[in-house]
């Protein structure tokens, strides 16, 4: 590194390095649950496949299932922020359709070949209900993500307007100014598996801003990013359990699309 080159804080380099551990080892856990199966590979073959000690390993999961969680987790961050770079004037179904064929369209969001590493995961996931808890979880805090992401472009699109702006005590608007959540949402869900491998799969909408900019949402945007949640989802699911190639009318994008199409009168927090 260059003398001129700023130096990032300690605190800040450490947490990389933790954060790129931890994609390392959910890179070696997805790469022998797919070659392998889950049941065949134990914590100490994921800790070796990614060239660290296994009481190393458990600083990071706790169990072989959890390992793969950061891998969703990048996938359903790469849908949020998808959903978050759509123009400011589109709609809110408009801007889950664009980062629909952001995140799924094959050679877009994830090169073609890694998206059968994705139907092997999710069917893992169907059959085992210990890595099913871990890729709900994912879903779960990914609907969270997502409605702080929708309630946000809902303020932003909404301006001076009483929908938009930032409500008062006791108002019902959908998205109002609170305080700054104490902790993160749990890892997001949708996921990725292996070096480029990314999956989405779960949204949330309804949320408030805070001090810090951060958006709180409502429960009608809650059940908002719920649905679009499980639109998305069910795609993917579904997609994973045939044989249908990941591209055409039967691919996971545009079983999604589809999804989000039958929910084109959905009152999206209105």
């Amino acid at each position: 590194m260059s003398s001129t080159t700023p130096t990032p804080p300690p605190s800040s380099l450490t947490e990389r390095r933790k954060t790129e551990t931890r994609m390392e080892i959910a890179r070696a856990a997805a790469g022998l649950f797919v070659r392998h199966g889950l049941r065949a590979t134990r914590a100490e073959d994921i800790a070796q496949a990614a060239g660290i000690a296994p009481r190393t390993f458990y600083r990071y999961f706790a169990t072989k299932e959890e390992a793969v969680a950061p891998l969703y987790a990048a996938g359903a961050q790469r849908w949020v922020e998808a959903v978050r770079a759509a123009p400011a004037d589109a709609g809110v179904l408009d801007a889950l359709e664009q980062g629909v064929r952001h995140t799924l369209t094959p050679g877009v969001g994830v090169s073609v070949s890694s998206w059968e590493w994705v139907r092997t995961l999710l069917r893992l996931a169907e059959a085992t209900p210990s890595l099913r808890r871990v890729w709900a979880e994912v879903c779960q805090a990914s609907e969270r993500r997502l409605g702080e992401v929708l309630a946000e472009r809902v303020t932003r699109a909404g301006g001076s307007e009483d929908r938009g702006a930032p409500a008062a005590p006791g108002s019902a608007d959908n998205v109002a100014v609170g305080p700054a959540p104490t902790s993160d949402p749990p890892p997001s869900p949708t996921f990725a598996a292996t070096p480029e491998l990314r999956f989405a799969a779960t949204p949330e909408l309804p949320f408030v801003a805070t001090p810090e900019l951060r958006f709180v949402a409502t429960p009608e945007l809650r059940f908002a990013a719920a649905v679009a949640g499980a639109a998305v989802r069910a795609a993917l699911e579904a997609w994973a359990a045939g044989e249908c190639p990941v591209e055409g009318p039967d691919g996971p994008a545009d079983l999604a699309l589809r999804n989000l199409a039958a929910l084109r009168d959905f009152p999206w927090g209105r």
